[in-house]
């Protein structure tokens, strides 16, 4: 147990050059490791989820790092919704009885869908494991969640790419921070039109 405790430690106190020297040491292994390390942040949020996505940009490349971040992100999220829905059983009420201030996020959640998902989704510190299990045990159909992560892990994954791609030339390149910002609100926009559909 203290090896683990001192694995986390060590993990959580790397700097962003030395992760993605980790990172790099599995290059052998191709896309694997890109796609693996943030799926695997998805079970175990204390892992740096930003720095990975860094990480991927700048060993990737802008476009493959952003793909290879979104794969895993998105398919772990999916994961961890779906053991939810499958193993959850009677959590959800026990939940409310322990916590009785949970009932409201859940209705929330279960009354507003896909837009809560997707804004939350948008947040690099948004707790998303907490996300993942807690529309998992809503009624949220597993469509509505799918497209919220998709768009909203893609909106948020895009912007951290941006943004630290070659990071000591970002503020010789404008464009992407405008690029990051205008992507956010088309995605905001279109994910309000998409709410509109899948309420109707």
């Amino acid at each position: 147990m203290s090896q683990i405790k001192e694995w986390i430690d060590q993990v959580q106190q790397m700097r962003p050059e030395q992760l993605q020297q980790y990172l790099e040491s599995f290059s052998a292994l191709g896309p694997i490791p890109g796609i693996a390390a943030p799926f695997l942040e998805s079970l175990l949020p204390f892992l740096p989820l930003l720095l990975i996505i860094a990480a991927n940009a700048n060993i990737y490349g802008l476009g493959l790092g952003i793909l290879y971040s979104w794969a895993g992100v998105c398919c772990g999220c999916i994961l961890v919704f779906w053991l939810s829905r499958k193993l959850g059983g009677g959590f959800k009420g026990w939940l409310q009885r322990k916590f009785p201030a949970s009932a409201k996020f859940f209705n929330w959640i279960e009354k507003r869908g896909f837009t809560p998902i997707f804004i939350l989704a948008c947040f690099p510190f948004s707790p998303s494991v907490l996300i993942n299990i807690a529309s998992g045990l809503t009624k949220v159909p597993f469509r509505t969640f799918v497209t919220a992560i998709l768009m909203g892990k893609g909106v948020m994954i895009t912007t951290v790419s941006l943004l630290s791609f070659n990071i000591s030339n970002v503020f010789d390149a404008p464009w992407r921070i405008a690029l990051a910002v205008t992507g956010l609100v088309l995605m905001w926009l279109l994910g309000k039109r998409l709410e509109t559909r899948f309420q109707t």
